[in-house]
C-alpha cells in the first residue's frame, strides 16, 4: 500500500536581510512569500505573471472574481500603474504608507496581470507602513498581489505562525515580521472620481478619511460582484457558526466578549476589558481563531459600537456570521 505523500512543513524565517533578499528572489521567480504588514499578513506574488496569481488563487482558494491589491514601495510606483486623480493625490498624501488601498483606473501600459483586477478596468493599489514589506517591495522591484495568506473566508493572520499552520505546503517562505500591529484589512477606497466612495472599512477610519477629502460615499454592494476585496457576503469565517450582538450567552458556546464579559460561556476570550476599539482590531482574528474549537456549538459575540474602528470590526464579523 502506497503511503500518502508529507507535506513539508513551511518555512518561516526572521525578516533579516539575507532573508528578504530569498524572499524577494522567490518572488521575481514566480513563488508565492507571506510577509507582515501593519494590517494582516499577506500571501504574496509577483502581480506582474500570471501564474504567480493564479497560484495565489489556488492556495487560498479564492473566487477568481474577487480583485487583488498590488503593493508598491512609494507612491512614485503607484503611478506607474494608475491614473491618480487629484482626489487619490491628497489621500496618498495623507494616509500612505499605511492601511489605506485606492482603486483608480489603470494606466494602458500597467504590467499586472488581468487576473489580479479580475478582468476589471480599475486597480486596486497599496503602499505598506510596514518595513519589511516596504524593505522586500523595494528588493523585489515589481507590485507584488498580496491577499490575507489564510484559505479564502477564512480568519485572517495576524502572525507568521497563523499563515504556517493555514497554507502549510502552499508556499516557499514566510517572513516572520512578529504580530502585526493593526490587526485589520487597509480600508478600500474608490478614488476614480471627486469623492471617496468606501468600498471596504479598514485600517483607516471613516472619521480620519473625511477630516482629509470630504464626504465619504457609502455606496450599496453587491456581494456577488465584488469591486474591491473584502467584499463577498461571507468572508472571514471560523468554522462554527458566530452569533452577533448577543446579550446572552449559553454554557456550549464560546464567547467574543468586549468590555465587561457575560457570565456562562465554555470559553472566553475579550477583545478589548476597556472597550479599546484599536486593541479589539488587533485582536479580532486572533481571538476568532482560538475560539474555534471543536466539540463547541459556536461562538457568541457581544455588541461592538459602530463608530471608528468599531465600523470595520462589524463589518468583518457581519461577514464571519455570514449564510455559507
Amino acid at each position: 500500500m502506497t503511503e500518502p505523500a508529507k507535506t513539508e512543513p513551511t518555512r518561516i524565517l526572521p525578516a533579516t536581510d539575507a532573508a528578504i533578499a530569498e524572499a524577494a528572489g522567490l518572488l521575481r521567480a514566480g513563488q508565492l512569500v507571506a510577509f507582515p504588514t501593519e494590517t494582516v499578513y499577506g500571501l504574496g506574488g509577483d502581480a506582474t505573471e500570471g501564474r504567480a496569481v493564479a497560484a495565489i488563487f489556488a492556495a487560498k482558494g479564492r473566487p477568481s472574481f474577487n480583485p487583488l491589491i498590488s503593493h508598491l514601495p512609494n507612491v512614485a510606483r503607484a503611478r506607474e500603474l494608475a491614473l491618480f486623480t487629484p482626489l487619490a493625490e491628497k489621500l496618498a498624501a495623507a494616509f500612505w504608507p499605511g492601511p489605506l488601498t485606492m482603486v483608480l483606473k489603470r494606466r494602458p501600459d500597467c504590467p499586472v496581470s488581468d487576473l489580479a483586477c479580475a478582468g476589471l478596468d480599475t486597480i486596486a493599489l497599496r503602499v505598506p507602513a510596514h518595513p519589511v514589506a516596504r524593505r522586500l517591495l523595494e528588493a523585489v522591484g515589481r507590485p507584488v498581489v498580496a491577499p490575507s495568506a489564510n484559505p479564502s473566508g477564512r480568519v485572517s493572520p495576524t502572525s507568521a505562525q497563523h499563515v504556517a499552520e493555514g497554507l502549510t505546503g502552499k508556499l516557499a517562505l514566510v517572513l516572520d515580521g512578529g504580530p502585526c500591529a493593526i490587526g485589520l484589512e487597509s480600508t478600500v477606497v474608490d478614488a476614480t472620481g471627486t469623492r471617496p466612495v468606501l468600498l471596504r472599512p479598514g485600517g483607516v477610519t471613516l472619521e480620519a478619511l473625511e477630516d482629509a477629502a470630504g464626504p465619504v460615499i457609502t455606496p450599496e454592494r453587491d456581494p456577488d460582484a465584488p469591486t474591491s476585496p473584502g467584499q463577498l457576503a461571507s468572508h472571514y469565517a471560523p468554522a462554527l457558526p458566530v452569533r452577533l450582538n448577543a446579550a446572552g450567552v449559553n454554557p456550549d458556546e464560546a464567547l467574543l466578549a468586549f468590555g465587561p464579559p457575560l457570565p456562562g460561556a465554555a470559553v472566553t476570550l475579550n477583545l478589548s476589558e476597556a472597550g479599546n476599539l484599536e486593541e479589539a482590531a488587533a485582536n479580532l482574528f486572533a481571538m476568532l481563531r482560538a475560539l474555534d474549537q471543536p466539540g463547541l456549538a459556536g461562538i457568541a459575540v457581544m455588541t461592538l459600537p459602530e463608530s471608528g474602528l468599531g465600523r470595520a470590526i462589524n463589518d468583518r464579523l457581519r461577514r464571519a456570521s455570514a449564510p455559507r
